[in-house]
């Protein structure tokens, strides 16, 4: 199944997001909602955190006071890493109960606010981030949650900046318009990426796109092909393999088009197939087929992308062919 990420800076309107695709068919994880569960009362993990932080934590009805547990843990890396440690692991444990019971079609959507924080970027197909203007967020904090403007600016500063973000961004929505607005392009999001998407993945197929043609030069191709090359390095651990950024878009050159090209040496060509070759069409990278094409200069398997918005080539090839060496 498409496995999508969705973040977004505190105040910037991930849920508004989240809420659509749920309406447009999306089996939405929200990670939030499973961190309040898993310390609910009479849960393993409040018993856990009372031990650590004391009952001072705990309200009058005996659930978990966030406001003073926050409190203890905002300035105190410790006691937040080892408050990490007993929600986390709860959290993905819950996160792939559901996932595992989510339909074998479904488009799931992972919403987790401290997405690029936490390093998940390559365990997804693809990731979505929210992006709203500072002005914007600042006046939502005060006036939807009650904050304070100093509270507001803490709260935001203390999470990953926008250019972190958009560096983990496979789509960036901007959320500086109406209601209206943000609907409409999470729509077309749906319609013209997500759902093809999941389908092409499903069936194993390469998303076939208009013919490249030649383009100029786009500044963003280094952190395109570094996500994908993430998510290649995730899909054949705990094999150690070398990835190269190859082609017209690794190079300056002109007229280049705008395809990712890279290659994945491998010891021996015969590792390419069987099991690599899953791995590679369970991450999003299904392979070619073999019919038809010309027989390349030395041994190789060829793979693509099923996302219908980002052609990618990925080369397979053994080391010591004249192909093998970046």
């Amino acid at each position: 199944m498409l496995m999508v990420g969705l973040t977004g800076g505190i105040g910037a309107g991930k849920s508004a997001v989240a809420a659509r695709l749920a309406g447009l068919g999306a089996v939405i994880v929200d990670a939030d909602r499973l961190s309040r569960e898993v310390v609910a009362p009479g849960t393993e993990g409040l018993a856990e955190i009372v031990d650590t932080f004391g009952d001072r934590v705990l309200g009058p009805d005996g659930a978990l006071d966030r406001a003073a547990l926050g409190s203890l843990v905002f300035t105190d890396e410790p006691g937040r890493r080892a408050l990490e440690a007993i929600i986390h692991p709860r959290v993905r444990t819950r996160t792939a109960e559901l996932v595992a019971a989510a339909p074998p079609d479904a488009v799931v959507v992972n919403d987790v606010p401290l997405l690029v924080e936490s390093g998940l970027a390559p365990t997804y197909h693809l990731v979505i981030v929210v992006q709203t203007a500072l002005s914007i967020r600042l006046e939502r904090l005060t006036r939807d949650r009650g904050m304070t403007p100093a509270e507001a600016r803490r709260r935001i500063a203390a999470q990953a900046d926008d250019a972190h973000r958009r560096a983990a961004a496979d789509v960036l929505l901007t959320n500086d318009g109406t209601r209206d607005e943000l609907h409409r392009a999470v729509d077309a999001l749906w319609a013209d990426r997500l759902l093809p998407y999941a389908v092409n993945l499903r069936d194993r197929r390469v998303a076939q796109p208009p013919r490249p043609e030649r383009v100029q030069a786009d500044p963003s191709w280094p952190e395109q092909y570094a996500r994908l090359a993430a998510r290649i390095r995730r899909a054949v651990t705990p094999a150690d393999l070398r990835i190269a950024h190859i082609g017209s878009t690794a190079v300056p050159e002109p007229d280049p088009v705008d395809v990712i090209e890279i290659q994945l040496t491998v010891p021996c060509l015969g590792d390419a197939d069987g099991a690599l070759a899953e791995q590679l069409a369970d991450a999003g990278f299904p392979r070619l087929p073999e019919t038809g094409r010309d027989t390349p200069r030395w041994p190789e398997r060829v793979h693509g992308s099923a996302d219908p918005a980002r052609p990618v080539r990925l080369y397979v090839r053994e080391a010591g062919w004249p192909g093998g060496r970046p």
